[in-house]
């Protein structure tokens, strides 16, 4: 269903704003129809969140304010996701939730779609789950692959796996119809290497990429952070070609960016830069933007003139212009508990932004707070949980 949707012309896109349901008959069948779900002229935007300590896990509904409870997961040490799909990543495997709500990209316009959310079930493993529109392609901490379907998923189901007997990697990206992966060679450097979807090797970009640290899906291409800076992947007619973006000076390893945070469908990426500063990575212009903040504790942007947002050590949310590196904004302190900057694996506050809010989780304050970054940083909406949202994603985009 996800290639059909792909696949189908855009032309003639019915401009009517209202709700299509999924009842509707296969005779005159709308434009963009997907069976089982309506179709929004808005982003339906929700939270997946989840407190590990009680495995407390909701989704809460950012248009009618509803929380929906689902499965308890206790001891999930990370929650990441695809824009549908929530992976809870626990010692027992990778519990997969259905938010409910997702957007297809046609370039020159984009469509939005509500429907149930529920438990899909468990993905054995799964220290990275990375997914396209076709497949979701899972990868163990002992570097084997395998992927999955996404039709199964949208159904409700994990389904069969399929393994990658060639593959034996760091992380495996579904990307422009085929797979990347980030290969140790017997040099002891690490390369990309380009697979089709059974896995067969079709290609290697000439390029290396030391130490690799985070990744992104960005509309220019790939990005996997390296020792030295970037490097990304792109694919123009079947052909894969890779560019670095270096830093442009010596970096010290513990202030490189070691993951990515973006929003969905931007090509500026922000990371921590040690703990007094982030890196801000522009990939249309292939530039790195060092800003020197206070304490940092978590950062994003929206990109496209938006604001650096970064929570610091004070507890509030700060918005930095990048291309001065001024403070131009500061909320009133929105942490209850401030936790200690630490890079041990425990969670911290997440911002997550989409085309007119950000959202900052206060798991000890039991709420998320909806930020307007676009309005002097103003705090739009509180929102009370009943439950400590430790771990936050947003679905929709």
């Amino acid at each position: 269903m996800a290639l059909a949707l792909l696949a189908t012309s855009c032309a003639g896109q019915d401009g009517d704003a209202s709700a299509r349901k999924a009842s509707a008959p296969a005779s005159g069948t709308p434009h963009g129809y997907v069976e089982g779900a309506q179709e929004a002229a808005e982003q339906q935007s929700r939270l997946l969140l989840n407190d590990p300590g009680t495995g407390d896990t909701r989704v809460l509904d950012l248009i009618t304010g509803k929380t929906h409870e689902v499965p308890r997961t206790t001891g999930a040490s990370g929650l990441t996701t695809d824009g549908r799909f929530g992976y809870l990543h626990a010692a027992g495997g990778t519990r997969v939730i259905d938010g409910g709500a997702w957007m297809v990209d046609h370039g020159d316009h984009v469509h939005y779609y509500r429907a149930a959310i529920r438990d899909v079930g468990r993905i054995p493993g799964g220290a990275g789950v990375r997914s396209d529109a076709a497949v979701t392609a899972v990868t163990a901490e002992d570097g084997r692959a395998a992927v999955y379907r996404r039709a199964a998923l949208e159904n409700g189901e994990v389904g069969g796996s399929r393994s990658l007997p060639g593959v034996h990697a760091s992380a495996v990206v579904p990307y422009a119809e085929h797979l990347l992966s980030l290969t140790g060679g017997p040099d002891g450097s690490t390369k990309v290497v380009v697979h089709d979807r059974e896995g067969k090797r079709v290609a290697s970009p000439d390029a290396v990429c030391e130490d690799p640290r985070g990744d992104a899906v960005t509309r220019r291409g790939v990005v996997f952070g390296c020792a030295d800076g970037a490097l990304l992947i792109s694919e123009d007619d079947g052909t894969f070609a890779a560019e670095e973006i270096p830093y442009g000076a010596d970096v010290p390893a513990r202030e490189r960016a070691l993951s990515f945070s973006h929003r969905a469908g931007s090509d500026t990426l922000t990371a921590p830069a040690g703990d007094r500063a982030v890196w801000v990575l522009d990939v249309t212009e292939r530039a790195w933007t060092r800003v020197e903040t206070g304490p940092v504790l978590a950062a994003n942007t929206a990109g496209e003139g938006a604001p650096l947002l970064v929570v610091e050590d004070d507890g509030a949310l700060h918005g930095y212009d990048i291309a001065t590196g001024k403070r131009v904004s500061r909320t009133e302190r929105l942490l209850t508990v401030v936790p200690e900057a630490r890079a041990d694996g425990t969670p911290g506050p997440v911002v997550e932004v989409d085309r007119s809010r950000a959202y900052l989780n206060d798991p000890a304050g039991s709420r998320v707070h909806e930020i307007d970054y676009n309005d002097n940083l103003r705090v739009a909406r509180t929102l009370d949980l009943g439950m400590k949202p430790a771990l936050m994603v947003e679905t929709g985009r």
